[in-house]
This record gives structure tokens, C-alpha cells and sequence, in this order.
């Protein structure tokens, strides 16, 4: 049985399954490894402080998430569908590892983020 996302340890398996679907991604796997080239090892406790941040107001994230992403949008154009793909991935996987009030918060947050991100670096 699946239980809801509860702690930081919830949020880095979801953030590690997510990118290990990512980095393989026939659609946008390539803005990561070959635009992006994601240094892993800095990039997914940034993700797990970011989404902690997201769900439990930790306040211990510290980036920049939309100049990143109009940065790799200057090297590498993306579109509507990229986002679109992004957000199906995530949903996804939280719906494979959890389920209950955070699960679908995260969910509809990562929505909200990735529909702002896509606005503000598309336009």
C-alpha cells in the first residue's frame, strides 16, 4: 500500500526515481544530459531541498530556477510540449510511489511551477 509523502527521505526517493526516468527520456532526457549537462551530484540535493521547500516550508532552498531555464532555453529552444512532458513524467511518478493530501499537492504545485517557468521563459 502506498503511503502519502511525509518527509525528506519521501521527497528524495521521488526525486531520484523521477531523474533516473529523466535521464534516459527519449522527449527532453537530452536538455539534461547533453544541453544542461546536469552535474548530478549538485543537482539532485538542490532538487530535494527545493521540493522540500515546495511541500513542508523548510525555507532551505536557495536558488534560481527560472533564470536556469531561460538560460538552457538560450542554448537549447524548448516549447509547450517539453513542459507538458516534464510535468506527465512527475505526476507519474509520484502516482507510482505515493498517494494521499501531499501527493497530490506536490502535484499540483509542480503544475503551477512548470506553467509559470514555461510562460516566463517562453515568452
Amino acid at each position: 500500500m502506498k503511503t502519502d509523502i511525509r518527509n525528506r527521505k519521501d521527497i528524495e526517493l521521488l526525486v531520484d526515481t523521477f531523474y533516473d526516468k529523466i535521464k534516459t527520456d527519449a522527449v527532453i532526457g537530452f536538455l539534461f544530459t547533453e544541453i544542461a549537462k546536469v552535474n548530478w551530484e549538485t543537482h539532485l540535493p538542490r532538487m530535494y531541498d527545493f521540493w522540500e521547500n515546495i511541500l513542508f516550508y523548510t525555507g532551505n532552498y536557495n536558488g534560481s530556477p527560472m533564470q536556469v531555464h531561460k538560460d538552457l532555453h538560450s542554448k537549447c529552444p524548448m516549447n509547450p510540449e517539453h513542459f507538458q512532458h516534464w510535468v506527465i513524467v512527475f505526476t507519474t511518478t509520484v502516482d507510482e510511489l505515493f498517494e494521499g493530501e501531499k501527493a497530490t499537492e506536490i502535484k499540483e504545485r509542480a503544475l503551477n511551477i512548470a506553467n509559470v517557468i514555461m510562460y516566463k521563459t517562453l515568452a
